[in-house]
């Protein structure tokens, strides 16, 4: 009988600190975050990955070349890179960027694509509403149309030389 009445008021003990903890959570402020009104003032941490984009400059020129690195260190095949030979005004063959497909339905989101592209050409967005209807509306192409690649202001390499000569004297002196 009195094993019987220890058990009853463990029972009820351990009730009454459940119900402690149930009615501190329900007293104190919502800590929940007010997603649809606070879309625009939300803050994201840097290293957060939500899509993967390319970024075009305001000529509708993009940095990728068109290598395909980013489709070999995919794990499932989520990238791929369509390019296309052209012929340029000397007569020379080049390899030129034709489409850039990105199926956000099977990304990982693991990040070796981004880490891999020497041109740096893709990079993450904080996009991420990708609620669709159809698996197909997932399938992305991240080149606009017409886009071509950005020129480089190439520095030739005589002035290069110079100016680490010029602060070589500069430094002596």
């Amino acid at each position: 009988m009195i094993q019987y009445i220890k058990d009853l008021f463990s029972g009820i003990w351990n009730l009454l600190q459940g119900m402690k903890i149930t009615m501190i959570n329900f007293i104190r402020k919502p800590i929940t975050e007010c997603y649809p009104e606070n879309r625009g003032t939300k803050v994201y941490a840097e290293r957060f990955r939500g899509e993967l984009t390319m970024p075009h400059n305001a000529n509708n020129e993009h940095k990728c070349t068109g290598c395909g690195i980013c489709q070999m260190n995919c794990p499932n095949g989520t990238i791929t890179v369509k390019t296309k030979q052209i012929t340029t005004d000397d007569g020379k063959t080049k390899k030129i960027l034709d489409q850039y497909l990105y199926d956000l339905g099977s990304c990982t989101f693991c990040g070796l694509c981004t880490m891999g592209c020497p041109q740096k050409a893709i990079v993450w967005s904080n996009n991420f509403e990708h609620s669709v209807y159809r698996r197909a509306t997932l399938v992305k192409q991240l080149n606009k149309e017409g886009s071509k690649l950005e020129e480089k202001k190439v520095v030739a390499p005589q002035q290069e030389e110079k100016k680490v000569i010029n602060s070589n004297t500069n430094q002596q002196q």
